[in-house]
């Protein structure tokens, strides 16, 4: 039986890596060049000639069998008998040499030189030149420790400069441009776009060696760092904000940081206060530059005013907003300490104005999260997504719309004059009305623009009994009054329409509390009602009236109470006489108790602190024992 065999050729090329689908990657053969360099990594130098030729022999006489002329085992036996040749020539050579460098072992000279001549000449002047140099590293020594000493006197009287440069370094931008550090007073990081670069020079400040005689106090360490500012940057700036109703302020606040003048004065200034002075100067000028701009893009129904360095915008008739840029020096502002008109300054308009400049520069320096990798920062989200949410332009435009900040400023402005004219108006009125009591309590967390006071009407030892409460919020342009009942009304930047509301309400009270006193007194409240039709019209609101009659239903007293025309009592009294009904006819007494006619009590004639205390004494000399 036959089997066929197939016989395959050995592959030339050995396999270095199998794939998972059973492809084979085969590894691809040395070159000549590799070939060569792998072969001479063989070569061992360290093998004796001995050695090579005991193997040598070894192997001539296993070859003699083998055939009668046979080559060298090790192709490279040549090279290394050259290499070994030429070491050995090259430790004669340097044997040679330091044979011939010392004269002990062999001259070179054929002839010996004459002894030279002596020239005391040149004698004196190697000494002197030796000696000269000796002196000149003496006083390189002295030197030396002169300026350690001077550098240990330093230090005791002077912070290192390099240690005040980490600190500076800390808060302030430096940067090196050859030799002269610089430093960045400028606000970019906030994204400003304004002209001045806020550059500054930072040096050594260099003291004199004579050290300063010895006093009694401490002396005052001079700093190590010397700052040179630009001369626009000198001095002191601030930015003055008023509001002026006619000729008069009714407020005022400043933009600036508290640097006191007398310390900025002084000739050892701290680098730390002059930059912050500086940088408040770049700061205002800043400010006060954006905020021009904005005056003169915003369109508005008075024009705003920019004249020099003074902006003047309208917020209510007569009343005015005054944004200025004050420039000043330091000795200027030193001698105008004690003779400047003081104002009436309101620290709750300074602190929102500086709260409105922080959330600008925090909303600049911190985008909105996440940020996208394909799209720029500072884009708000719903920008970002109009694109894949089809919006359309108006959607689009009213995304980017944004208020200025002199925009913002005037709101915050008109909220702080509206705010003030209600304090005032219900001190005044708490002050000049004393029945009823009219207790204000303003809420301490409020905003911006928008402020909070509860208003309580209640009389003085009658407060358990009944008691007015009612709301005002305090808006930019108008207030928003909620009252006890739930009534919301929406009331002007006029001071007279609050006023009103206020009147109205206490009238109100007075005869909700008389109703609540006829409760207690044990009373009946016939009828009641807050706006009264009948009678004289009132020029204020309405007038409120009550009628009550006592248990037994023989006395009935009438209250009527408005607003600018006070409060009128009345009382009737049923007939007790025998002789209304002459005729025995008539069976039916209950016509007896009908109420005759009313007669006014004169109020300012009574006994009591206020109106429901005179009404309960009138009470209770009506009802019968």
């Amino acid at each position: 039986m036959s089997v066929n065999v197939c016989v395959e050729a050995h592959q030339e090329y050995q396999v270095q890596e199998i794939t998972y689908d059973g492809q084979e990657i085969y590894a691809q053969p040395l070159s000549m060049s590799e070939n060569l360099s792998r072969l001479a990594n063989k070569i061992d130098f360290g093998k004796t000639e001995l050695d090579a030729a005991s193997t040598s022999e070894a192997a001539e006489e296993d070859s003699k069998e083998l055939a009668t002329f046979q080559a060298s085992l090790w192709p490279w036996d040549s090279v290394r008998t050259k290499l070994r040749s030429m070491y050995t020539e090259v430790s004669v050579l340097v044997d040679v040499l330091n044979i011939a460098k010392e004269k002990r072992y062999l001259a070179i000279d054929p002839v010996s030189n004459d002894p030279p001549e002596p020239r005391p000449l040149v004698v004196l002047l190697q000494k002197k030149k030796a000696l000269a140099n000796a002196a000149s590293i003496l006083m390189r020594g002295a030197e030396r420790l002169r300026e350690s000493q001077s550098e240990a006197m330093r230090s005791r009287t002077l912070t290192d400069f390099h240690i005040e440069l980490l600190h500076m370094r800390q808060t302030w931008r430096l940067k090196k441009v050859g030799n002269t550090i610089l430093g960045d007073l400028s606000y970019r990081s906030a994204g400003s776009r304004y002209w001045q670069s806020g550059v500054f020079e930072v040096t050594k400040n260099e003291i004199s060696e004579n050290p300063p005689p010895p006093i009694l106090t401490p002396p005052v360490r001079p700093n190590a760092i010397k700052v040179s500012l630009p001369n626009e940057l000198e001095g002191f700036s601030y930015i003055h904000v008023s509001i002026q109703m006619d000729s008069e302020t009714i407020a005022s606040g400043e933009l600036t940081i508290p640097v006191p003048p007398s310390s900025l004065a002084q000739a050892e200034t701290h680098w730390q206060q002059k930059l912050e002075a500086a940088q408040n100067v770049l700061f205002c000028k800043e400010l006060f530059s954006q905020l021009a701009s904005e005056a003169v893009q915003m369109q508005c129904n008075v024009p705003n005013l920019v004249i020099g360095n003074q902006i003047t915008t309208s917020l209510f008739p007569t009343v005015q907003l005054h944004i200025g840029l004050c420039h000043t020096t330091i000795q200027d502002r030193i001698k105008n300490v004690g003779g400047t008109p003081k104002h009436e300054h309101k620290p709750v308009l300074e602190h929102s104005l500086h709260q409105l400049l922080r959330e600008l520069h925090y909303k600049a320096i911190h985008h909105p999260m996440p940020h996208p990798t394909t799209s720029a920062l500072g884009i708000s989200k719903r920008r970002r997504l109009a694109g894949p949410h089809a919006s359309d332009l108006d959607t689009i435009r009213r995304s980017i719309e944004y208020e200025s900040l002199l925009e913002q400023i005037i709101k915050q402005t008109r909220h702080v004059v509206l705010r003030l004219r209600t304090m005032l108006l219900i001190d005044t009125l708490a002050s000049e009305i004393k029945d009823p009591l009219i207790v204000a309590h303003w809420l301490c967390l409020n905003s911006p623009t928008m402020a909070s006071v509860k208003i309580n009407i209640m009389t003085y030892g009658y407060e358990s009994i009944c008691r007015t409460p009612f709301v005002v919020h305090v808006e930019e342009k108008s207030l928003k009054a909620i009252c006890r009942d739930g009534r919301t009304m929406q009331l002007s930047f006029e001071a007279q329409e609050l006023q009103n509301l206020i009147l109205c309400q206490a009238s109100q009270h007075q005869v909700n509390a008389a109703q609540a006193l006829a409760k207690v007194m044990g009373w009946k409240v016939l009828s009641s009602g807050i706006n009264l039709g009948v009678g004289g019209m009132e020029p204020t609101g309405n007038a409120s009236s009550v009628l009550m009659t006592s248990p037994a239903g023989d006395r009935v007293i009438a209250i009527r109470c408005s607003p600018k025309n006070g409060i009128h009592v009345s009382v009737s009294f049923s007939p007790q006489t025998t002789d209304f009904y002459p005729s025995t006819l008539v069976r039916d007494r209950k016509w007896q108790n009908l109420a005759g006619s009313f007669r006014e009590v004169t109020l300012e004639k009574m006994e009591g602190k206020n109106f429901l205390n005179k009404l309960e004494h009138l009470m209770a000399s009506l009802t019968p024992i």
